[in-house]
């Protein structure tokens, strides 16, 4: 391993034929926001999509990807460098502090360069190498004679992330970069706000970001609701945590699609009740404390919740036929979750009918022992538990398809990432068929 001091620079050929290699960071004392910018060979951020970071952790081409650090790192990037586009000339590694401090009350931190499990280099630094920074640019990879090379950099910047941002090209276009620099800085502030008030939802919204970036949604913006059956055969999944589990993986794709870190929830039996939203500051007993004010109720009515969820968010029908589209700012998407048939069969499926002519999408799951879906992660399958769940999906009559469906036996027998990957199954087609019927503006 080399040890490099500020401003060493080291040929990356030899040590990294291929081009794969991991950028650890470190730091203590302070959290710090890493970032790693792609920049043009003017040294400008030209594409916002290849600044990686927790809420945009994956370039489109694959070349870097946000992790979380391990093995002592704090944050990590993962490189595929002859993935990046001739136009990427250089990756700068920098670390900002969000809130009060300065980077002089660093204790100690090092940034270090490890390809195939083994660490090539280091660079250490420490609150003595700063002064009123609040922020720095640690590393730096770019090109050079046909190869890339690494340089151990070490500079602060008294401005943080918007200091950054405009020294990323901000001698060229002022106007650009404090424009990006808005955008991602409201993505760092509920990054820090997971992070302080419901940590164990960090990794679940770092997965739904990476499944979101693969159907092309890391901008994406929608409303999210969850809607939940409280019919008394749910007991068991309530009493065991699976529900609150579940909901909070929910809660964290709604982190990624709006950024007030909250979702609206409804609850269902034989009637339908509407509680506070599921939020940051109430998630971690939010789904015990709802079923205490409202305990598990006999029979089960899929229509009459989707009629108070059409008239919450499009109330001008209050739930009522609707047989022209209407459009507006921001999809909605429901999370329905069952275990059990319904008996309002024919109101449901006017409710289907009629909200395809509005801009929400509703996504089924059944809970039982049948698994049948048009996923590839259950291409094999029994006989459904679900037959009306089946039809709904296929229900003729619509403006457009407007609903998808899966079954599981329980609700975490997905892992994070396949869960994820599984809500995306549908979505993104439905948003381009919402938009070619001007369901959304």
């Amino acid at each position: 391993m080399e040890t490099l001091s500020k401003g060493q620079r080291l040929p990356l050929a030899n040590l990294v034929p291929d081009g794969v290699l991991q950028i650890g960071v470190a730091a203590q004392g302070l959290a710090l926001d890493v970032a790693c910018f792609g920049l043009d060979a003017a040294g400008k951020l030209s594409d916002e999509r290849y600044m990686t970071f927790f809420n945009q952790p994956r370039t489109p081409c694959g070349g870097v990807e946000a992790r979380a650090g391990s093995a002592g790192d704090t944050a990590e990037f993962a490189l595929q460098l002859a993935r990046l586009p001739a136009g990427i000339d250089r990756l700068v590694v920098t670390a900002s502090i969000d809130g009060g401090g300065v980077m002089s009350q660093l204790q100690a931190g090092h940034v270090r360069l490890q390809a195939g499990g083994r660490e090539l280099a280091r660079f250490a630094f420490a609150g003595s190498d700063f002064a009123q920074e609040k922020a720095v640019m640690l590393a730096e990879i770019y090109r050079k004679d046909g190869g890339w090379r690494c340089m151990a950099v070490g500079q602060g910047f008294n401005g943080g992330l918007d200091a950054l941002v405009q020294h990323f090209g901000g001698e060229v276009d002022q106007a650009a970069p404090a424009a990006a620099s808005a955008i991602q800085q409201a993505k760092i502030n509920l990054e820090k706000r997971v992070e302080r008030e419901a940590p164990q939802l960090v990794s679940l919204v770092k997965q739904a970001g990476v499944s979101l970036q693969k159907v092309g949604l890391s901008e994406h913006r929608a409303k999210v609701c969850l809607c939940l059956d409280i019919s008394g055969s749910m007991g068991r999944l309530y009493k065991e945590g699976l529900v609150q589990r579940f909901a909070e993986r929910i809660l964290a794709l709604g982190c990624k699609f709006d950024d007030d870190g909250e979702i609206d929830v409804f609850l269902f039996g034989k009637n339908v009740h509407h509680p506070a939203p599921m939020a940051l500051s109430n998630c971690n007993s939010y789904v015990g404390q709802a079923i205490q004010r409202h305990p598990l109720e006999g029979d089960t009515r899929y229509g009459a919740a989707m009629q108070a969820i059409r008239a919450f968010y499009f109330p001008d029908k209050a739930g009522g036929e609707r047989t022209r589209p209407v459009a507006a700012e921001l999809p909605v998407y429901v999370m329905f979750v069952t275990d059990g048939g319904t008996s309002d069969q024919a109101t449901t499926e006017k409710q289907l009918r009629w909200a395809s002519n509005e801009p929400i999408f509703w996504q089924f799951m059944g809970i039982g022992k049948g698994r049948k879906s048009k996923s590839k992660f259950l291409a094999a399958f029994a006989d459904s538990d679900f037959p009306f769940l089946e039809k709904l999906d296929e229900l003729q009559g619509r403006l457009v398809d407007n609903a998808n469906y899966f079954s599981v036996s329980s609700p975490d027998e997905h892992s994070d990432a396949e869960l994820y990957d599984l809500l995306m199954t549908e979505y993104p087609g439905w948003l381009k068929l919402a938009r070619g019927q001007g369901l959304l503006r």
